[in-house]
């Protein structure tokens, strides 16, 4: 029986050196680094070990880890002044410049006065040219949608949920290495919302990161509900701290109406707190088409069909 004590230790010590490069890689998908884990008690890093293992979007941990290792590799590049690269906002008066939810004003005659009134005074929002953008100061907003669609899987069984999360997380990691405070808004239907902040000025704990990243509302879907939520928060950092330029980015897969009087309250209220919208249409292309509603509301709107593709978004980590 002696001798193979020493087979079965030798067995038992490499499947505990597996299990732990798996654990370790598990937890940096997911944001906690080495320093986290070894001041955490055993038994907590136990049980989050089991949560991240089996938790609902577990089995995307490798795409959360390919988000953020992509998005901080695009915050060491510059913008381009190129063709289909997201450049920055600026205010003017050069009508060629213009972006589409200035000129979706002029589809509402009420709206047509405050558009002329703009461009006289030279205040149009306009796509900034000059290549490099310096980073906004206000908090960086993630709405994301978890309207029933959104379980929705595309290539390689993503689920636009899980291509909806990752992003949104490697955006929290987008801000805290900004130094901003960001905020991740999930919707659906317009009784339905649940907001999670994460102030620059603390930790993004664990716990609350899961929480963010596990909550599923259901339901249908409405526009109006999140973007007036992220407003209100922008415009309490405004009256605080004197911040603007603010970030929200729209994630979703449903497009939906807007009444014209909401329109008009939140094209002044862009306006005034100078913030900028970037939107997402994941899985359904039509969502992004030039006469729907996101476009309207979006300084830069983007269709992302291959769900695998953690690349196709990485322009907005060179801007955010």
């Amino acid at each position: 029986v002696a001798p193979a004590i020493g087979p079965a230790a030798r067995t038992a010590a490499a499947e505990a050196a597996r299990a732990a490069r798996e654990e370790a890689a598990l937890m940096r998908a997911w944001g906690v680094g080495p320093g986290e884990l070894e001041r955490m008690p055993f038994d907590q890093r136990a049980r989050l070990a089991e949560r991240l293992r089996t938790g609902r979007l577990a089995q995307w941990a490798e795409l959360i880890g390919r988000f953020r290792q992509m998005a901080g590799g695009e915050r060491a590049r510059k913008v381009e002044n190129a063709t289909g690269e997201l450049v920055g906002v600026t205010l003017g008066d050069d009508l060629s410049r213009v972006i589409p939810s200035e000129l979706a004003g002029l589809g509402v005659p009420e709206l047509r006065a405050v558009f002329a009134a703009r461009y006289a005074a030279g205040e149009l929002m306009l796509y900034d040219s000059q290549g490099e953008q310096s980073t906004g100061q206000g908090a960086v907003i993630a709405c994301v949608d978890t309207s029933h669609s959104m379980y929705e899987a595309g290539p390689g069984g993503v689920t636009r949920e899980a291509w909806a999360k990752a992003c949104a997380l490697a955006l929290l990691d987008q801000a805290r290495h900004a130094g901003r405070d960001f905020v991740g808004i999930l919707f659906s239907a317009a009784d339905k919302l649940q907001v999670f902040r994460f102030p620059a000025g603390g930790p993004a704990g664990i716990d609350r990161v899961l929480e963010f990243a596990e909550t599923f509302l259901g339901g249908g879907t409405s526009y109006q509900r999140p973007l007036s939520a992220a407003c209100e928060l922008l415009e309490e950092e405004f009256n605080d701290a004197a911040r603007r330029r603010g970030d929200i980015v729209m994630l979703t897969d449903d497009d939906c109406g807007v009444t014209e009087e909401w329109m008009r309250g939140w094209m002044d209220a862009k306006h005034r707190l100078g913030f900028r919208v970037f939107g997402v249409a994941i899985g359904a292309p039509r969502v992004a088409d030039p006469d729907s509603v996101l476009d309207a509301l979006c300084d830069n709107l983007r269709s992302i069909e291959d769900l695998t593709d953690v690349h196709a978004a990485a322009d907005l980590f060179r801007v955010i």
